[in-house]
């Protein structure tokens, strides 16, 4: 397998690409792309037998149990960095190994179930949080130290309606294979 095919497996809808001025059709778009995520998760994952949940999208990439957990869990590091940056002065968030988290046991044998369910409701959450903010509120800020990036909130929810379409595309990718 080439580099490029490495790539397009990778990264099926491309990588985020911020616009240079976010406005209010984007934030709207975003909303709604994390307000559907669970249901299309739900659906995608509904065509996939228990044996065909462990199928990988790619060489060394993961299967679908791990992708549903691991947006459960990225998901909600993501609620809590929002919250901590709506209540704290440009906070430092805390960065966790997500390669490592998605090889714990939780991730192969706890039902998916129990993480769409989680989705569904931090993101019904997420989704009303999003619209009750201002304008101001959209551009407070965390800092990643990770990367050593400052992000602002309504850049974040760019980022995680991507995310989300992002992995909802490799459990396409194994549909495809099916």
């Amino acid at each position: 397998m080439t580099e490029s095919e490495l790539y397009r497996l990778r990264f099926p809808i491309g990588p985020f690409k911020k616009p240079s001025i976010i406005t209010q059709e984007h934030i709207d778009s975003w909303i709604n792309d994390i307000r559907l995520l669970p249901q299309e998760l739900r659906k995608c994952a509904s065509a996939l037998s228990s044996d065909e949940l462990n199928i990988t999208y790619r060489p060394k990439g993961w299967n679908t149990k791990q992708i549903i957990h691991h947006l459960a869990d990225s998901h909600m590091n993501s609620w809590i960095r929002f919250k901590l940056a709506l209540t704290e002065d440009t906070p430092s968030i805390r960065p966790y190994a997500e390669d490592i988290w998605a090889e714990q046991t939780d991730y192969q044998h706890t039902p998916i179930q129990l993480s769409l369910d989680l989705l569904t409701a931090l993101h019904a959450r997420w989704a009303l949080l999003i619209e009750s903010l201002s304008n101001n509120d959209l551009k407070r800020k965390f800092h990643h130290p990770e990367s050593n990036q400052y992000f602002t909130l309504d850049e974040n929810i760019g980022i995680y309606a991507w995310h989300g379409k992002h992995h909802l595309a490799h459990i396409q990718l194994i549909l495809d294979r099916i």
